[in-house]
């Protein structure tokens, strides 16, 4: 057990996670103004978009201005999503500070969202770290091990399975790893343990948590790996998103309520309550009709933290 952090990072994953499994695209112009008013919020790590086919995900079409703009503002990072080789390559030329490549532990999972084994993403991994190298970015590769707790069509996923491909992608030449409970089948024992089993593999190179609160154990699952000394959470202002092969997902754990934990424990996350709640009423009205999640916005700050405060 690591002695908790009193620091951490919340990495805002709405804008690609939360909205690809939203049908409506977005206009760019709002989008520029969430990404202004979550910088302006005290946010440090955005994952602003991903670099797939326009035709496979049109909502994510206009990544490359978000990226640009992006780099403009002090002191983020910003971090897209790709899929393979191609989008690696764009990801590079945009000039993002990491890109996140997804692996699934679950074979069948590989197969439905990549249509790749995992160790074929492995192999990807490698000439994306080749050709990063040689086109002398300074970008980040992170792989995120989704379904790493459990799948849905797979069933139950072997913990030394997610372990060997925690090996392999740093052996290929990630930078680091994330392990990622995309379908809400984890609980804090599994995290505990599946975190403390990865970390002696992946020492600090274990640098990201990303659940979903589809049965309510998101922020218990937060707890259990900061608690193991991770440092770094991926949310969702709104708790917006989930995954197409997870029918009845809720979405991402929410970024305030995520935040609110941290605050509530004397956790310093950087982040501003009363802007953060502005830009999620912001994007409640864009997104209006669609289903959104979280508590801290009904219930606000109590008493004694805004005395606190």
């Amino acid at each position: 057990m690591h002695a908790p952090s009193p620091h951490v990072t919340v990495r805002e994953v709405g804008l690609r996670d939360g909205l690809q499994s939203i049908a409506r695209t977005l206009p760019t112009a709002q989008k520029l103004e969430w990404i202004r008013d979550a910088h302006a919020a005290g946010q440090r790590e955005i994952e602003v978009g991903s670099f797939v086919p326009a035709r496979l995900l049109p909502q994510l079409a206009d990544t490359a201005e978000l990226v640009a703009f992006a780099k403009t503002l002090p002191g983020l990072v910003t971090s897209v999503l790709v899929p393979n080789l191609k989008g690696a390559e764009a990801a590079i030329a945009s000039g993002a500070d990491l890109m996140l490549l997804p692996l699934s532990a679950s074979h069948a999972h590989s197969l439905a969202n990549l249509r790749r084994t995992p160790d074929e993403v492995v192999q990807d991994i490698a000439r994306i770290r080749a050709a990063r190298d040689a086109a002398g970015s300074r970008c980040l590769i992170e792989v995120g091990m989704s379904t790493a707790f459990g799948c849905t069509i797979q069933g139950a996923v072997d913990p030394n399975e997610v372990l060997r491909l925690v090996q392999a992608v740093l052996d290929a030449g990630a930078d680091r790893v994330g392990l990622a409970d995309t379908v809400g089948y984890a609980d804090p024992r599994m995290v505990s343990e599946l975190f403390e089993r990865a970390r002696r593999i992946a020492g600090e190179r274990l640098a990201c948590a990303h659940f979903h609160d589809t049965r309510g154990l998101g922020i218990a699952n937060v707890m259990a790996a900061w608690q193991t000394g991770i440092t770094r959470f991926d949310a969702c202002l709104a708790g917006i998103g989930g995954c197409p092969h997870a029918p009845g997902a809720s979405g991402n754990v929410t970024t305030e309520d995520l935040v609110y934990l941290f605050a509530s424990m004397g956790v310093q996350t950087g982040q501003d309550f009363e802007r953060l709640l502005a830009l999620r009423a912001k994007v409640a009205q864009w997104l209006d009709g669609e289903t959104l999640h979280g508590t801290l916005w009904r219930a606000g700050l109590p008493k004694t933290m805004k005395e606190a405060a």
